[in-house]
């Protein structure tokens, strides 16, 4: 296979009249310069030039492999260029996994907004709970809650320090009380969610002195988590979900965060890749827009705990 060095060297020489000119602009050896021509005419099977001390001129053969060698770096230089600048561009096909009811809540609008600013930018969103297999998938970022299980992935971290929260609905506390202790969830409905490839039953707070653990129950749960999101808006039980997830239903009044003291189970969101190559232009503008907008949601949290105080 032809060398790009060595079909750039072959130019120079043939435009500088020198091969000796041609490997001092090159910033090359007249050894390595003269290994490279030979290498060349050597793997195309004819003499390109003609060479002595004082003279070098271009033989029948060399001037017409000539003008196939200029289109050829010609042709390269152009490949580079659109390259380089389709980096610099927002465009071209974003494609990406998101949580259900995050996706379908929160992503969605802010995703609107990120094609309007960039117009040229196609996005292929796929949503569920399901963990997406980055190798597998025809999907470039996954945002997924929770430390990665495959640590050959990369992380971008969008919400490290989010948190899943218990609500209800107004509704539901009307008719069914409001529990005040961990141990009362016993006596209550619980909305219960896939998470990975288990029933989410099990959950875990710290209440400033222990870390406690229970095992909750209900009569539904779901594979989808936006479903449990509304259930729990529609007054059927209590839910343990990620703030991001509730925020806009308790900030509009349509679920309350019950016991907010509590310290209740992390859930970091991630922007999640097969490779760092994948971290192209759009998907970083994505994260550090993402990155702004959960920071909002979050902010809204300690008043939420001296509302429930």
């Amino acid at each position: 296979m032809l060398r790009f060095d060595d079909l750039q060297l072959f130019v120079r020489a043939a435009d500088l009249g020198s091969l000796s000119a041609a490997a001092r602009v090159m910033d090359l050896s007249a050894a390595v310069a003269s290994a490279a021509l030979k290498r060349i005419e050597q793997q195309l099977g004819a003499r390109l030039l003609a060479r002595s001390t004082r003279s070098l001129r271009l033989t029948a053969e060399g001037e017409g492999f000539l003008e196939y060698a200029r289109a050829a770096l010609g042709n390269l230089d152009e490949g580079r260029r659109l390259l380089a600048s389709g980096q610099d561009q927002v465009s071209g096909v974003l494609q990406l996994s998101a949580p259900s009811d995050f996706g379908r809540n929160l992503l969605l609008p802010w995703l609107d907004e990120f094609q309007r600013e960039h117009p040229k930018l196609t996005v292929r969103l796929l949503l569920g709970d399901r963990i997406a297999d980055l190798f597998r998938q025809p999907v470039d970022i996954a945002l997924r809650y929770g430390e990665p299980e495959d640590s050959s992935l990369v992380a971008l971290p969008i919400a490290a320090d989010n948190r899943r929260v218990l609500c209800a609905a107004p509704n539901y506390l009307a008719r069914h009380g409001e529990p005040r202790q961990l141990e009362q969830l016993a006596q209550h409905n619980c909305l219960l969610y896939m998470l990975g490839s288990r029933v989410h039953d099990h959950w875990s707070f710290h209440d400033g002195k222990r870390e406690v653990s229970l095992t909750v129950s209900g009569d539904r749960f779901s594979d989808d988590a936006d479903i449990v999101r509304l259930w729990a808006v529609a007054g059927a039980g209590i839910a343990y979900k990620s703030w991001l997830d509730v925020a806009g239903d308790v900030l509009a009044g349509r679920l309350k965060v019950l016991m907010p003291t509590l310290h209740c189970e992390r859930a970091p969101l991630n922007l999640l890749c097969a490779h760092r190559a994948q971290l192209s232009k759009p998907v970083n503008l994505l994260s550090e827009m993402l990155k702004s907008r959960c920071a909002q949601l979050s902010a809204q949290w300690p008043a939420m705990i001296g509302a429930g105080e």
